[in-house]
């Protein structure tokens, strides 16, 4: 890991390379909100440019990929990074870079959050993208955080609909590299929002409450960077997917009702609920 400088203020440092969204509910305004509530200092590289809202994504700009490492190299080479989260990385080219770039500065506790199939199943990365992404990133990785579309998607299967399902899932994406992997179920039937860990060896789910809501913009986003915040910290996986959990539950209570559509979850919801 990269340390360039330890931090006199005490905070940990946490970056991001993801998208931005325009609209405040997800990818590097939801992860910068999570690492501030979470009392990092949060740092970020952009990956793309979204024009997006509530209802829909109306236009994206890729950052080119040498823009993407130069961002990475300014703030590894000065502030120094405890730890890092990938979100939306647009393009295999800007995949290859963000990986070489985790290599060339040693970042061991790095989240990798496979923005490509969205909560409605659309898919948001090019195949040879998300090829990329399981070849170059995964095996970089010490958690994964797909949803059952993504963690489908990668592994190869048939459709995730039982608890059996996602740990097959996960045996096949554990295999492809990464150290964790946390497939999300919130996508799964049921009274209760069931999350399955898996380190190789053992399963551990995790439970959480349902909401009756459509305010969930931003879920997984703030997940992978509450995880990333804890493992900054120092904290060890299960402990960081357990407290990252119990955070983004409550910003899922308190989501916020704004706009037209799907309004965003809440990461200040300790300190601003509305």
């Amino acid at each position: 890991m990269a340390t360039p400088t330890q931090p006199v203020s005490g905070l940990p440092r946490a970056l991001t390379i993801a998208g931005s969204d325009s609209g405040g509910g997800a990818g590097i305004q939801a992860d910068l909100k999570t690492f501030f509530a979470l009392g990092c200092h949060g740092m970020s590289a952009l990956t793309a440019l979204t024009a997006q809202n509530t209802v829909a994504v109306t236009a994206i700009h890729e950052v080119p990929p040498e823009f993407v490492i130069a961002q990475v190299d300014a703030v590894v080479s000065d502030i120094g990074v405890d730890a890092a989260k990938t979100g939306m990385l647009s393009s295999a080219p800007i995949v290859e870079a963000v990986a070489k770039a985790v290599e060339v500065h040693g970042i061991e506790r790095l989240v990798v959050d496979p923005v490509f199939v969205s909560k409605h199943r659309d898919h948001l990365l090019a195949p040879e993208a998300v090829t990329a992404l399981s070849e170059r990133l995964l095996p970089l990785a010490q958690v994964l955080t797909p949803n059952l579309y993504e963690a489908q998607g990668l592994a190869g299967g048939g459709e995730i609909a039982s608890l059996e399902d996602m740990r097959e899932a996960a045996r096949a994406l554990h295999a492809l590299g990464p150290r964790f992997v946390l497939i999300k179920g919130g996508h799964l039937a049921g009274d209760a929002a069931i999350d399955l860990l898996f380190d190789g060896s053992v399963f551990t789910e995790l439970s959480g409450p349902r909401f009756d809501t459509q305010d969930t913009h931003g879920t997984g986003c703030a997940l992978s960077a509450a995880i990333t915040a804890r493992l900054a910290h120092g904290d060890d996986v299960p402990t960081a997917v357990r407290s990252a959990k119990e955070f983004v539950s409550g910003a899922i209570r308190h989501g916020l009702r704004i706009g037209r559509g799907y309004g965003p979850v809440n990461p200040g919801w300790r300190t601003a609920r509305p």
